[in-house]
């Protein structure tokens, strides 16, 4: 029997979330150095130009973000229904829409960077070595964006070590070259720029390499297949909801932040250093929704409903599990967390009075997970759109009604209402999914 229809267990969940999980936690490591190195250059200016062109290329990559969950619905299907051939051509087209995108936006480089500092202004020294930054790591777009699709990949094929090989990789060779560069050779920002660019590049080779199975034969380059017209339209379909999905998701923790910084500096920096707590509890379940995405997709293919049952509760009691540890671990040692990432007393005291919210989010948020990892797999992303779109008209009428009462605890609540509303509107959807699955 084939491994996507092979028996779904703990331990093959386990085997696609645990790398996820680790490779996540190198993420933050590389922020921290990236700001470490520039801030021994002894002024702040060099620091804020570091952070805003990250920023700036982050947001502008994330519009491609939908490459990372739609190559693994899809790929995940086509392996499950045993169509290696397509399989191959999936991560051909996902290359190459990353190259058209990536050399779209180092042609239109000029205008972009014009609109980011319109939008947010900075000083002149700032926005100087910004766009000395800017010009360097523009030339990685191409990789950068088709790393969503090779790491969707490698999901869907259940190579989660890949990932973590690809993720160490990436972020080690940043940082080491991070400390040549900037603190050996004095290259200072530009320096940064091109350390990062040589991770990219480096990168998606690699990337490409643990891909090799999918270059095996000729399909890759099955042009007539490549480009057929309804597999194209089909891609395009689950990328286009998902990336509606993914930007209203972002648009309301924009909306979260936009309206916290109305209540004043110190709550809004309070409620910063509860939303890397928000942020860690991302990071560990995304391993859980990933198995989920990778085995629901397999069972979709194979038409096994069976399969999609039991891959879908199994990662959901493991993601339970990790969300409980995460709560009682928030609850009983958010205090010092917050102590270690915020020094002024004012804010300690402010950030603790909200701690409970961020301690209730993991259980609350679990399920929205798990769905989400689901409905990937199962590439029904139409229904994951219309739900998000519920979610968020609910989340904003929560605003309305308990923010003028209840200040930012009512913005807490109302987050927590979100997460809940995805769940519930995600949850009511699944049993026509599940049946709508060959017994």
């Amino acid at each position: 029997m084939a491994k996507s229809q092979a028996d779904i267990t703990h331990s093959r969940v386990l085997k696609i979330a645990v790398p996820i999980v680790l490779s996540n936690a190198t993420v933050p490591i590389l922020g921290a150095v990236d700001t470490g190195v520039v801030g021994q250059m002894g002024t702040a200016a060099p620091i804020g130009a570091v952070g805003i062109g990250a920023v700036i290329l982050a947001t502008l990559y994330f519009i491609f973000g939908f490459l990372r969950m739609g190559t693994t619905g899809l790929v995940a299907q086509a392996r499950g229904a045993g169509d290696v051939a397509e399989t191959g051509a999936l991560l051909m087209r996902g290359v190459l829409l990353a190259a058209a995108a990536g050399l779209s936006f180092i042609l239109l480089q000029k205008l972009l960077f014009w609109g980011a500092f319109v939008l947010a202004p900075t000083s002149a020294e700032v926005e100087g070595l910004a766009r000395d930054y800017l010009q360097i790591r523009i030339w990685g777009a191409p990789a950068t964006i088709a790393l969503y699709a090779v790491t969707g990949w490698l999901i869907a094929v259940e190579n989660t070590r890949g990932v973590f090989v690809l993720q160490i990789w990436m972020n080690g060779l940043n940082i080491i070259l991070d400390l040549w560069f900037v603190l050996g050779l004095g290259w200072g920002v530009e320096g940064v720029a091109i350390a990062t660019l040589i991770a990219e590049w480096t990168g998606v080779l690699l990337g490409l390499w643990l891909c090799r199975a999918a270059f095996t034969g000729r399909q890759w380059c099955d042009w007539p297949r490549v480009f057929d017209p309804a597999r194209i339209r089909r891609m395009a379909q689950v990328n286009g909801d998902i990336m509606v999905r993914s930007v209203l998701l972002t648009g309301s923790f924009t909306t979260f932040l936009f309206v916290g910084a109305k209540f004043g500096d110190v709550t809004l920096a309070a409620n910063q250093v509860l939303l890397q707590f928000v942020e860690i509890t991302a990071f560990a379940l995304d391993g859980f929704a990933f198995s989920a995405e990778a085995l629901v997709g397999g069972a979709i293919g194979a038409k096994h409903r069976g399969n999609l049952r039991r891959a879908a509760w199994i990662s959901s009691q493991w993601g339970m599990g990790c969300a409980v540890l995460l709560a009682v671990g928030f609850a009983l040692g958010g205090p010092y967390l917050i102590d270690l990432m915020a020094k002024a007393p004012e804010v300690r005291v402010e950030a603790r009075s909200y701690l409970i919210w961020a301690a209730l989010l993991p259980i609350i948020s679990v399920a929205s997970y798990m769905y989400d990892g689901i409905y990937i797999g199962a590439t029904w992303t139409g229904d994951m759109r219309r739900a998000m779109v519920q979610s968020v008209v609910i989340y904003v009428l929560v605003l309305f009604a308990l923010v003028p009462l209840f200040g930012n605890h009512g913005l807490w609540a109302a987050l927590v209402v979100l997460n809940l509303a995805r769940a519930v509107t995600l949850g009511l959807r699944y049993p026509r999914l599940e049946a709508g699955v060959a017994a």
